[in-house]
């Protein structure tokens, strides 16, 4: 049966009219009347209050890019005009956020595979308002509630345009307070708002999107009317469309940071660079970047070329959580590149070079974060190293009454040892593995440092030099040092061997030491518990040797530390003869931060000089003799034991002066008798000469590895074993012992037998010049002179 013609009409007509009808509705409804209900359902969905106050509006147009049958499917460009989002109750803002003017175009064939298609949005005057309380609360965190289900649907944006903008964080989390401000370049309009360009989507752009400022770029960025594309254009090279500037406080210091970057933000094509630039000062810290950043959205990659400077490398960590020493002034420049990932990303300090204080520094450095700390490994050089900027590493710059750099603990006046904290509470928030070569070491003429080469790591709290190793005066320093930051007090653990210094080199200002052929060796193995290179010293515990031998030494020295006037004035008329040193040896024991000499001498063909006594590094004080014992006969042997007193920052030197005053009226009273030849006699030392010096015994034992207990612990001298239990006795009884050994009335007693006389312990410090005697320690009181 035939259809009627009028239902084949109306089945064609009817669809026809309703495409029509919805069509006209589409162009003609009034969009304004949704928004309350799409008011409603975002405020819902964040949480927070989510207004569109002014005009809603939608225009259609045709799809770019669009192929076939497609093409003639409009695409949708919506418009929402002054929006609003507010903020929790406890915020100070009413509003955490207000849009000028929001523009995006949807592409609607999508929208029947579950996916929303924004090709590109351009956002107008943003203004955000951001705020952290000190209870971790703050407002970009968004209740969205408990998730049904994953949704099915898909967000794929293709760029954001920005223009404009204002941004407020207060954060009393972090101390920090900052407004920062964005605008165009010259002022050019992102989009043309009197017309509706089309917003190109890049991927569909038959021209494919060049380097950022290129003419490809500008071929496929959103034609918003022609002067949107222009914003780029507008910077002297192309690259940048936007300018920025932020202004604030960080803590107590002030942040002001000024910068540029692209116009257009790609979140699609991921391999479209962004371009930054950037120099913000945040209180003596300064950092100037110029780059690129890959997939801005997910910050995938970095690559700026980076220069710092600051007056101490230690406050970059409050910038960056990167744990870094105390230094003088620096200023360095290179190229930093980072790869962002989730789950763990990595930034590496590409060839960077400059100075820190007076010394050149160049290398490459990687951070690493990872899992329980993060890593820092590289590769560090000087050439030319000043030895003055390496002070602040251990607090050694601080003066007289003032903190050292990055300390909040001033060096006391009378102290000679830094009392500078370490700052061992970061040391466990990083790990560390670096190298560090000072290729030559510039130093003042009192230090005979060339150069230093050291592998530093930091694991778990524990700091480990291992080696680190000096050249001193034509020799080596090498030690290790192990420093552990995880106990309280620090525990340390020093190793250190002195191999081959030259004499004359150790001792560079010192006029008689130049004629000098010697060699220095030595060894020392401490340990200690303490949180500065004061307290470190004045509890350590261990053994510390040295010994020279083979040489010659400035009989002008020698004879000036042993009060023989007659060598004295002779050396200084007729020059320097060198004196041939059979050998030099030292044997110190360390017993809670006292030094005791158990052997000090230095032998020669002409006299014997032995030093007994001690060294409280606690508190500093000295308690030295120094003995002369002459081998030939002299004329002017005015020689009387050499007291040391005082402390290692005011010292005291002073002879002894019964014996001058003894020998001074033995000289009158034979004068009476016979007025020309008795009254030299008293003059001339008589001691006797021979060449048993025992070096070879004393060599041997020094040579013996030294030992030291671990941190903490207590050394115990088996040498000090058959030492007198009362200190006073023991120094009497030495006092008289030596005065019949010696023939000197009152001559103190030495700590190690001389070679052919008896070992008797060590004295107390006798009577000042001044009369007044030193401060007295209790008699049960051992520990100073004979190791506890």
């Amino acid at each position: 049966m035939p259809v009627p013609r009028k239902v084949v009409l109306w089945s064609v007509l009817t669809p026809v009219a309703l495409i029509a009808l919805l069509v006209v509705v589409i162009l003609t409804f009034d969009w304004n009347r949704i928004k309350p209900w799409l008011n409603d359902r975002v405020s819902e969905a964040i949480g927070r209050p989510f207004a569109i106050n002014g005009d809603l509006t939608v225009t259609w147009r045709r799809g770019e890019g669009e192929q076939g049958w497609r093409t003639l499917v409009p695409w949708p460009r919506l418009s929402a005009r002054d929006i609003t989002v507010g903020n929790p109750d406890w915020a100070a803002q009413p509003h955490m956020a207000t849009v000028r003017e929001l523009i995006f175009v949807l592409r609607p064939l999508p929208l029947l595979a579950n996916e929303i298609a924004v090709p590109t949005i351009v956002i107008d005057s943003p203004a955000v308002w951001l705020e952290r309380l000190a209870d971790s609360r703050n407002n970009w965190t968004f209740e969205t509630g408990p998730k049904k289900g994953t949704s099915k649907w898909q967000l794929d944006v293709g760029e954001v345009v920005l223009a404009r903008g204002n941004l407020a964080l207060t954060d009393q989390l972090k101390k920090i307070s900052l407004q920062a401000e964005l605008d165009t370049i010259g002022n050019a309009p992102l989009y043309d708002k009197a017309r509706d360009g089309a917003l190109v989507e890049p991927q569909a752009s038959a021209v494919p999107p060049g380097p950022p400022g290129s003419a490809a770029q500008a071929a496929s960025a959103p034609q918003a009317g022609g002067p949107a594309s222009a914003a780029p254009a507008s910077s002297p090279d192309g690259r940048y469309g936007v300018r920025w500037k932020a202004t604030g406080r960080y803590n107590e210091a002030t942040i002001n940071a000024s910068g540029k970057a692209g116009t257009v933000l790609s979140l699609r094509n991921t391999d479209v660079p962004f371009p930054i630039q950037a120099d913000v000062r945040v209180g003596s810290t300064r950092a100037q970047i110029e780059g690129t950043i890959t997939n801005p959205a997910h910050l995938a990659a970095l690559d700026v070329h980076l220069t710092l400077a600051g007056d101490s490398m230690a406050k970059l960590y409050a910038l960056t959580g990167v744990v870094l020493p105390s230094t003088p002034p620096y200023q360095t420049r290179g190229r930093l590149m980072a790869t962002l990932r989730k789950e763990g990303s990595i930034y590496e300090y590409q060839k960077f070079s400059g100075r820190v204080g007076g010394s050149d520094l160049s290398g490459t450095l990687t951070f690493t974060k990872r899992d329980p700390r993060p890593l820092l490994a590289g590769n560090l050089v000087s050439n030319q190293l000043r030895f003055v900027d390496l002070a602040p590493l251990i607090g050694a710059d601080a003066k007289p009454g003032q903190p050292a750099k990055d300390s909040p603990v001033a060096q006391p006046a009378d102290k000679a040892l830094p009392v500078a904290p370490f700052r061992t509470e970061r040391w466990d928030e990083i790990d560390a593995d670096v190298h560090f070569t000072g290729k030559r070491i510039i130093r003042d003429a009192e230090l005979p440092i060339t150069d230093l080469v050291t592998h530093l790591k930091l694991q778990d709290g524990v700091l480990l030099l291992d080696p680190l190793n000096f050249g001193v005066a034509g020799g080596n320093l090498v030690s290790t040092v192990r420093l552990d930051g995880k106990r309280e007090p620090m525990g340390a653990m020093v190793d250190l061997k002195a191999r081959r210094m030259k004499l004359k080199q150790l001792f560079p200002t010192f006029d008689l030491m130049r004629a000098s052929i010697g060699e220095l060796n030595g060894s020392a193995k401490l340990s200690a518990t303490g949180n500065s290179v004061a307290a470190l010293l004045g509890s350590s515990n261990g053994e510390a040797r040295l010994l020279v031998e083979n040489g010659t030494v400035s009989k002008f020295l020698l004879e000036a530390i042993g009060l023989n006037v007659g060598s004295l004035v002779v050396s200084k008329l007729f020059g320097d003869k060198p004196v041939q040193i059979n050998c030099g040896v030292s044997d110190f024991a360390m017993t809670d931060g006292v030094a005791r000499a158990r052997t000090f001498v230095l032998d020669t063909q002409d006299a014997v000089i032995e030093t007994t006594g001690g060294i409280d590094l606690r508190s500093e004080r000295l308690a030295l003799t120094i003995h002369p014992d002459s081998k030939g006969l002299r004329v002017f042997s005015l020689r009387s034991p050499l007291y040391v007193g005082g402390t290692m920052k005011n010292p005291r030197v002073s002879p002894d002066i019964g014996v001058l005053a003894l020998r001074a009226g033995g000289a009158l009273s034979l004068a009476l008798l016979a007025p020309v030849a008795t009254a030299v006699l008293p003059l001339l030392d008589l001691s006797p000469g021979g060449d048993d010096t025992q070096c070879a015994r004393l060599l041997a034992e020094l040579r013996k590895r030294p030992t030291a207990p671990p941190p903490g612990k207590t050394y115990k001298d088996p040498k000090a074993a058959a030492a007198p239990a009362d200190a006073a006795a023991a120094a009497a009884a030495g006092t008289e012992r030596a005065g019949a050994a010696t023939g000197r009335p009152g001559a103190p007693a030495t700590a190690a037998a001389r070679p052919g006389k008896p070992a008797v312990t060590a004295p107390r410090e006798p009577p000042r010049p001044d009369g007044q005697r030193p401060p007295q320690r209790p008699a049960n009181d051992r520990s100073f002179y004979q190791g506890g």
